[in-house]
């Protein structure tokens, strides 16, 4: 869930809610709380045909779903998908806005599970191929101690990345710690994000080998010059191929 949530009072007039939904960075609605407690949830349809002036305690929609902080996330899925909201406020057992749950959210939620197969297939490749045993550790890492192994990443495909980071949600990276080397396996996108976002280290799968090996990667990564996040060039001529193909398919 994103714990940070912009609110609205129960006392702001319809004309101020909706100046904020249209200045807003997607907003379509916002939780209605007097203090931490809900009180109900103004989307923008609400406001649709209601007096500017009108507070919005009388627009508000009152009959509100809320999910408990130990909802299991498979069951938070359920209830946005079958009863067809957007958004879940998360309320704790006082009745206080502890965070909230969006569809996207819960998409996400659904992808990041595939990170750590991805971790274990690549140590598995690592240790067929190489001869050598790897360990995993889940850690921080500093992005100025990371060698990145791809060049270039993608404007459109960074820019919903950084849209993430600032929200919180980001996944974590995937390192593989070779020697005294900390090689940028999986998430470039991310990395570059919170690089322009001043974000100095970040969560990550570390596989450890037990001996340093002659890595594949490696030796792309010399090959072009890619020694820091900065060497990293962003691709703003073409898109993403997923977004490519996508849009090509519709």
């Amino acid at each position: 869930m994103t714990r940070d949530v912009a609110t609205v009072s129960p006392d702001a007039t319809v004309e101020e809610v909706a100046r904020r939904i249209a200045e807003s960075d997607g907003h379509n609605g916002f939780p209605v709380c007097d203090g931490r407690r809900v009180e109900g949830f103004v989307s923008a349809r609400d406001l649709l045909l209601a007096d500017d002036q009108e507070p919005i305690f009388k627009v508000m929609s009152q009959e509100l779903i809320v999910a408990h902080p130990d909802l299991d996330v498979n069951d938070a899925a359920r209830v946005i998908l079958r009863s067809g909201i957007q958004k879940l406020p998360v309320v704790d057992d006082a009745g206080n806005l502890v965070g909230i749950i969006s569809n996207t959210d819960v998409i996400r939620s659904q992808i990041e599970r595939v990170t750590p197969e991805k971790v274990g297939k690549l140590m598995r490749t690592l240790e067929s191929i190489h001869d050598t045993e790897v360990s995993q550790k889940r850690r921080k890492v500093r992005l100025a101690d990371l060698v990145p192994t791809q060049s270039k990443v993608y404007a459109d495909e960074l820019e919903g990345r950084v849209y993430e980071m600032e929200r919180g949600l980001a996944e974590p990276l995937v390192v593989i710690e070779n020697g005294r080397t900390l090689l940028l396996a999986d998430g470039h996108h991310r990395a570059k994000a919170a690089d322009r976002l001043d974000i100095g280290e970040m969560d990550a799968y570390v596989i450890v080998t037990d001996h340093r090996v002659e890595l594949g990667m490696a030796e792309t990564a010399e090959k072009e010059g890619l020694e820091t996040i900065d060497d990293i060039k962003v691709v703003d001529y073409a898109r993403h191929p997923l977004v490519e193909t996508t849009k090509r398919l519709q």
